[in-house]
């Protein structure tokens, strides 16, 4: 039973078609990995811009995984870019966002052999 991610709207989407749900969990695991790399340095750089952009192109795949609590904080993330908040306010933020996309991207590594 999957703890850190819920493939319900995922399976809705593809109408339980295993070979797209797949497809949509490697290119989770081989983009999203690349660009919480760049939104990192975008955040450390205050690359507002950018670092909207990247929190802006992982939340549709947070968010079709299942990913609630991770989602709200990209959107708390693409706030603070539109603010251009101070760096400061946002680590602990992106910190969480990673460990959750890590622990996740670990467990459908582990329940899909991938």
């Amino acid at each position: 039973m999957a703890i850190y991610y819920n493939l319900a709207k995922v399976h809705a989407l593809s109408e339980d078609d295993d070979d797209f749900v797949i497809q949509i969990l490697q290119l989770f695991l081989t983009e999203v990995p690349e660009d919480l790399v760049h939104l990192n340095n975008a955040i450390e750089q205050k690359e507002y811009a950018e670092a909207h952009s990247f929190a802006h192109k992982i939340k549709p795949t947070i968010d079709l995984l299942g990913m609630n609590m991770t989602y709200e904080e990209i959107l708390l993330i693409e706030d603070w870019a539109k603010r251009q908040g101070k760096r400061k306010e946002i680590k602990t933020v992106f910190q969480s966002v990673e460990q959750h996309i890590h622990k996740a991207m670990k467990e459908i590594r582990k329940d899909f052999s991938l």
